[in-house]
This record gives structure tokens, C-alpha cells and sequence, in this order.
């Protein structure tokens, strides 16, 4: 018998194909005409050997209690106890380490993209739990766009340039002439949306753009980035010294009078200190288009040329959101505005800048601002963080004290880990290091799906439903349709979902009234539901009723009639609507960045080298700039072991691209094993040859599960984060700077290491027998 059930994913919506039990397919719905290839790895994964289908207890944990023989963590079996013993030693441990040493001593580390659902978002879940005993300390901002976050608050007052809504697409089809793209468009990275999306248009809006006449420019070391349709012009550029051009490019619309200078003198302040400086007058080195080719690659006749079709056209800046994810991340960013304002397109249609067009499925769409359902953590008793990135730094050096965003701070001392809804051992860069610091604390737990790197370095591990085991509601603040996420399958095993782990846990802490508020699933639904129907028939906009939403299974919300336009009233009337910065214009030279006294991030644009580029003297010895990018065929690490993704794989390895020439040079051909290494770590890939990228610098995707042959040791997958350098973009942003990397490569001449990921061994307790 088939049955079919509307649901929803980061990689979009679908149709549940459910056959005697089973999930044997993820059909895209109608209303997408551009799916993604992602979806089929579903019934795979749902159904994996890997799946985590009991509470699972690290042996070495439970025989010599909290903080011992945490060395052989990702080495010791597993315990399987039964589910009410493991909730009573969760609650424990928690109430334990709370007396002991204060809620600040629990670190909260939910991050990552659990759930397309609103209700079942694992990092509101546990959240909600911690805070109602007490808190803890959590981690603030985003390992995509932490040096932004940090940035632009104090250069433009808001942070829609970056999350949105940026100015629509349909107002660059109409009005853009030039979209000079730094880091292009890439199609893969907008198969994904953070609460789902109903339908994939970022390609439409492309192939309608070309059409309306809008040239593109594509700067980037891949050609790949932006797609061949758009016939974009490609300028390849040294990674990391974005920020040189666009200082070249200010400089020939200075020394050309071709900027506006009205705007910068009516909308900005400190235009003046960033002129003296490109034009050399502090520090005597004019930051000229001959100047930023030594630097970028790029020839300084095409800089010139560049800078001047920037001045005649209606130009749109896009900057995605990898190029604030190298060292100094916050200077391309604040560069990119400091030009825009220079041409005087700010705040009119299709012109002006944008950042992360093409990042995430829904970035551009025209959508009305309305609420979505969402459900609510609370707040956080502790007031006790860290920025998002500094995860080690704050395991291995507790009390030590770190500067970020204008304060000092110290980290604090952690004893336990709770880890619900994402993957460090994907996301956090120098994952040897990470290891060392996943050792520090008395006890790790996991609420996980799968047998991941994080949850097999854990001493508890909670086995989660994945979300085709329960009923939600698919929302994005940047997608027009809400999905009815309904529960297709039964959970694998005796996973729970995360709302009945903590409910759980909540009853043991006496606290289960204020986490459920007597509500079930099911009712939580439809008042998350119903509370955004009322606000959004407050804005105008009716939506049908829960039970005909439930019934239809999507509900599509309407376009607006007009593009949004970034910034359109404050060009209208800087005066009337004046930005939230502290001159209530857009800050070219920041005061109060200014006063921080930040070296690595003074007081307006500056071209500051990182501490891995292929100009480094680092680059003798390790002489690739690997780039690790968003893969095309998962979202991060999600469905690695699957579909799409395993298809792509050389012998199991993930793909490394390289130019012919560097692989001639190294004797390494098509399809071989490779070994890529620097002084942080090894790791095994598989050699694509591609003369669509710079010579001298290699793509790896992210993504690929860390799965090391002995502990600090050859990763045999070839997860990139082995060799990234985990250390902050600045003092300001301290973002991470997983783009600041220099490698070789060699053919790998041994014999491969098994590539099969097992399940850890596992002991059943006598209390189960």
C-alpha cells in the first residue's frame, strides 16, 4: 500500500512516498520547477545503519564517572541503557554540574540546521529547556556570516544586507545594467534555505536577468561559481585580496572624478579619511589599479575598465557571503559599501549592493515582511557567551581573557557540553585541535539522528527522530509557502523527538509545566500556526485557517506588488529615515570601530594581508590556496553518506579540483588518490582536473564526515576542516576563517585506509536484558 504525505526540507518541499512502513521516496512538489538533487538521498538516510536507535552511554563514562578517561572518547563501545535510567543520569549530570559550578559552567552548542520545522527546531528546544533551570552559556552570531554580523551594526545600522531582504530580483531584472558579482552566484549554495523552501528560483531570476540585458562579471578563482548561462565575464582573483581591488577600484573613480561626490557628502560620513587613504596620503602607498594587480592578479587595464562601467551603469555589488569568511573578513564587506556609496546607487533600483545573493534558495525572492510561526526559548539567565567560532579556544583556555566587538571578555569555564542540532566536527575549523578540546570537559551530550563524529566524541548520546518522524510546519522568513511537514514513519528504533527528550528531562527538573505549557505536539502546532495568522491579518494578509492549511498540505503567500528597493527611504530622506548607525548615515570611517584601538580592524577600509595567501611567505612551503566551499550535492554535512553526494565521491574520497597545470606539475592525474596536507593535519582526496579555476588553488568541498584513521591522524574522506586555521577574522568580528588556507598535494602512493563508517560497538546494559 502507498501512501503520500506533504513535508518539507532546507532543501525543499516534497511528497513523502511511504510503502509498507518505509520511505522509498521524496518527490518534489509540483510548484518547484527547479528541485534539487538532494532530496533523493532521503529514504537512504531515514532509513541508515548509522541512525542512533537507542540511549547510547560511553562505557568509559559510566565505569569511572564525569571527566575520566575522556582520551578515549570516539574510541570506547557504547552502553545502551534503557530510556527512563538515561533521562534520570542526564538530569543528574545536569543538576550536578549547575550546584557544582553555576548554569555558566554548561555550554548549550546548538548550531547547525536541524530542522526545517519551526516547532521542532532542536536548538529552540533545548534552549527553552536550559533557560527554565537556569541557563548557560551559548554562543552568539554565525559561522556563515560572523564578521558581518559584527560590522555592519556599526556601518549601516542593519543587518538586511546580509540576511534580507536585499533588493529583489524582479527590481534588478527591471533596473540593474552591471551585477559585479565578488565570489559570483553560485547555484548549489541556493538549493538550500534555513526553515525550507516551497519552490527554487534563483536560476529563473538569472536566466530572466540575462535576458533583460544585465551583464554580469563573476570575481572569483572558479569560473564555476556563477553559471555558464549568465555569460558572466570571469576576472580571476587571488583568494583573500578582494579587498585590494575594490580599494583599486575606489582609486581610478577618485583620481577619474567619477565618483558621487553629493551622496558620499549628503548620506555618509568619514568619506575624507578613506580617501586620504586610498589616494596614499597616510601611509604614502596610493592604492592604485597598478597597485591592487601586484596584488590580486588581475590586471591593473582591466581594474581601470572595470571601475568605469561600474560609474556609467546601473551596477548592483554582490558579494556572497564566503569572502567575510577569510582573515580581515570585515574589510571586503566594508569595502564593497565604501564603493557603492562612491558611485552614488545606493537606495536606488538595481543599484547599490547586496550580500549573499545565491547564498541561500530565498535571497532576492520578493516576499511580504510576515511573521512565520515559530516557537520561543526564552531568556537566558546567564548572559554568559562566546562568539560562535571560538568554541576550542573557550575549552582549552578557560578564564582566558579575548576582545571582541569593543569589550574584553573571558571565557568561561565549561563542565559539561550539550550538544542538540548540528555537527562542530563539520562546521568548526582545525578539527585536530577540536579534538583536544572536545577532551576538556567532565561530560559531552548529544541529542543526534545519526552516528556522527560529534555524537561517537560524545560520553551521551540521545537518539533524535529525523523530521519525517513528526509533525511540523516549513517556514522561511525568505520563502512564500508554508508546508505541512506531516509525520510519514514511524521513529527509527526508540528515537524521540527533541521536544519529548526535553519534556522529559523538564518533568526530572521540575519545570515540565513551563516547557510545555500543557501543550502537546500537535496543540503547539496550531498555536504557533494561529498566532502568526493573526499578526499576519494585522499586516493585511489573510491565511487560511490551521485545519484547511493541514488539509492542503501548502499555503502560497502572495508577492508583493512592488521590488524592494535596500535602503530606499533613507536615500530619500536621510533626514526622515535615518540608519541606525551613531550619525544615522552610513559610516565610510567608523568612530567607534575607530576607539576600539583594533590593529586588525581600524577605522575604515583598509587592505590588510592574511595570514595565509598565496603572497605569504607560507606559500613556499605550502604553496595551494585551498578554497572550502559549500558542496553541491548535501547541505554541509547533511546526507554525506548517500545519494548525490556518495555518487560524486572518487573512491569514496571527496572530490579535490585542481588546475591541469598544478597537476602536472605534482604528477597527479585524473581520478587519482591524493594526500593534501599542511602543519594542522592530512587528509585523503580524490583528484578532479579543472581548468576552470585559478593555478594555484584547489576546491574542496566541505561536508565530507570526519572520520580520522587513528585519533589526530590521516582523515580518510577528506573533510577540509583538518587543515582551516581556527582563529577569529578580527577583534572585532572574531568570525571564522575557513578561507585563509594554504596546502600541498601530492599523489597518494600507499595503500588506501578503509572508507566504511560503522557503528561504534555497542554494549547492551543488564537492565534492558
Amino acid at each position: 500500500m502507498e501512501r503520500r504525505f506533504t513535508h518539507s526540507s532546507h532543501w525543499g518541499a516534497f511528497e513523502a512516498v511511504v510503502r509498507h512502513g518505509r520511505l522509498v521516496a521524496a518527490e518534489p512538489l509540483a510548484i518547484d520547477q527547479d528541485p534539487s538533487a538532494i532530496l533523493a538521498a532521503m529514504p537512504e538516510m531515514v532509513h541508515s545503519d548509522l541512525r542512533v536507535d537507542r540511549p547510547m552511554f560511553r562505557k568509559g563514562w559510566l565505569e569511572h564517572g564525569p571527566g575520566k578517561s575522556t582520551e578515549n572518547r570516539a574510541s570506547d563501545p557504547f552502553v545502551a541503557l534503557p530510556w527512563d535510567e538515561a533521562l534520570d543520569r542526564v538530569a543528574q549530570e545536569l543538576n550536578r554540574v549547575r550546584t557544582l559550578h553555576g548554569n555558566a559552567a554548561i555550554f548549550s552548542g546548538s548550531y547547525g540546521w536541524s530542522s526545517a520545522g519551526r516547532f521542532h527546531h532542536a536548538k529552540t528546544q533545548m534552549q527553552r529547556f536550559i533557560n527554565l533551570i537556569g541557563g548557560s552559556t551559548t554562543h552568539v552570531h554565525s559561522y556563515s556570516f560572523a564578521a558581518a554580523q559584527a560590522l555592519l551594526p556599526h556601518v549601516i545600522g542593519t543587518l538586511d544586507p546580509v540576511v534580507g531582504p536585499v533588493s529583489s530580483w524582479d527590481g534588478i531584472v527591471d533596473h540593474t545594467q552591471l551585477m559585479v558579482c565578488f565570489g559570483g552566484i553560485p547555484l548549489k549554495n541556493a538549493q538550500v534555505e534555513a526553515g525550507g523552501v516551497g519552490a527554487h528560483t534563483t536560476a529563473d531570476w538569472l536566466r530572466r536577468a540575462k535576458a533583460a540585458g544585465v551583464q554580469f562579471v563573476n570575481i572569483s578563482p572558479l569560473s564555476a561559481d556563477i553559471p555558464a548561462s549568465t555569460a558572466a565575464q570571469w576576472m580571476p582573483v587571488r583568494p583573500g585580496t578582494d579587498t585590494a581591488l575594490l580599494l583599486g577600484i575606489a582609486h581610478t573613480l577618485m583620481v577619474e572624478a567619477l565618483h558621487d561626490r553629493a551622496f558620499v557628502e549628503s548620506h555618509c560620513v568619514g568619506y575624507g579619511a578613506f580617501a586620504a587613504y586610498v589616494r596614499g596620503d597616510t601611509d604614502g602607498v596610493p592604492k592604485s589599479a597598478v597597485w591592487a594587480a601586484a596584488i590580486t592578479g588581475i590586471p591593473a587595464d582591466a581594474i581601470c575598465t572595470l571601475a568605469r562601467r561600474m560609474a556609467r551603469s546601473r551596477t548592483m555589488i554582490a558579494m556572497a557571503w564566503s569572502l567575510q569568511r577569510a582573515d580581515h573578513g570585515e574589510q571586503p564587506y566594508w569595502a564593497a559599501i565604501a564603493v557603492a556609496a562612491m558611485l552614488g546607487q545606493i537606495g536606488l533600483p538595481g543599484g547599490g549592493f547586496g550580500f549573499g545573493y545565491g547564498a541561500e534558495a530565498g535571497m532576492g525572492n520578493p516576499r511580504r515582511r510576515l511573521p512565520n510561526p515559530t516557537h520561543q526559548a526564552g531568556r537566558n539567565p546567564t548572559n554568559s557567551w562566546i562568539p560562535v567560532a571560538r568554541v576550542s579556544d573557550m575549552l582549552l583556555r578557560p578564564g582566558a581573557p579575548y576582545e571582541y566587538n569593543g569589550a574584553t571578555r573571558s571565557y568561561p569555564d565549561i563542565r559539561l557540553v550539550y550538544w542538540c542540532g548540528g555537527n562542530p566536527f563539520h562546521h568548526h575549523q582545525d578539527l585536530n585541535r577540536l579534538v583536544r578540546a572536545f577532551r576538556k570537559p567532565e561530560t559531552i551530550i548529544v541529542n543526534e539522528c545519526w552516528w556522527t563524529s560529534t555524537a561517537r566524541h560524545a560520553d551521551i548520546v540521545l537518539p533524535a527522530t529525523v523530521t519525517l518522524e513528526r509533525n511540523d510546519i516549513g517556514a522561511a522568513a525568505r520563502d512564500r509557502y508554508l508546508v505541512a511537514m506531516k509525520q510519514a514513519v514511524q521513529p527509527a528504533g526508540e528515537a524521540r523527538a527533541d521536544f519529548d527528550i526535553f519534556r522529559g528531562l523538564a518533568a526530572r527538573c521540575g519545570v515540565e509545566e513551563a516547557f510545555t505549557e500543557g501543550r502537546s505536539e500537535a496543540e503547539w502546532l496550531r498555536h504557533l500556526y494561529d498566532t502568526a495568522r493573526e499578526r499576519a491579518r494585522e499586516l493585511g494578509t489573510d491565511l487560511p485557517d490551521f485545519d484547511q492549511f493541514w488539509e492542503r498540505g501548502t499555503v502560497e503567500v502572495a508577492a508583493p506588488n512592488e521590488p524592494h528597493t535596500l535602503f530606499e527611504a533613507f536615500r530619500r530622506s536621510p533626514l526622515e529615515h535615518p540608519l541606525k548607525t551613531p550619525s544615522g548615515r552610513i559610516e565610510i570611517f567608523s568612530r567607534t570601530i575607530a576607539d576600539f584601538g583594533y590593529g586588525d580592524c581600524p577605522g575604515h577600509p583598509v587592505w590588510l594581508a592574511s595570514c595565509e595567501w598565496l603572497g605569504s611567505e607560507r606559500a613556499q612551503t605550502y604553496p595551494l590556496h585551498m578554497m572550502s566551499n559549500q558542496p553541491r550535492t548535501r547541505l554541509h554535512s547533511q546526507m554525506d553518506p548517500a545519494g548525490a553526494s556518495q555518487q560524486e565521491k572518487i573512491q569514496g574520497r571527496e572530490p579535490l579540483r585542481l588546475h591541469p597545470v598544478d597537476a602536472a606539475q605534482r604528477g597527479i592525474h585524473d581520478g587519482d588518490i591524493v594526500k593534501v596536507w599542511n602543519d594542522r593535519g592530512a587528509l585523503l582526496a580524490g583528484a578532479v582536473l579543472c581548468e576552470q579555476m585559478m593555478c594555484g588553488v584547489v576546491q574542496l568541498a566541505t561536508g565530507a564526515w570526519y572520520d580520522p584513521v587513528q585519533p589526530f591522524g590521516l582523515d580518510k574522506h577528506g573533510n577540509p576542516n583538518v587543515l582551516t586555521l581556527d582563529k577569529g577574522t578580527s577583534r572585532l568580528g572574531q568570525g571564522s576563517i575557513a578561507n585563509s588556507c594554504l596546502v600541498q598535494v601530492a599523489r597518494w602512493e600507499g595503500p588506501l585506509p578503509d572508507i566504511t563508517v560503522h557503528r561504534p560497538p555497542t554494549i547492551v546494559s543488564d537492565s534492558r536484558e
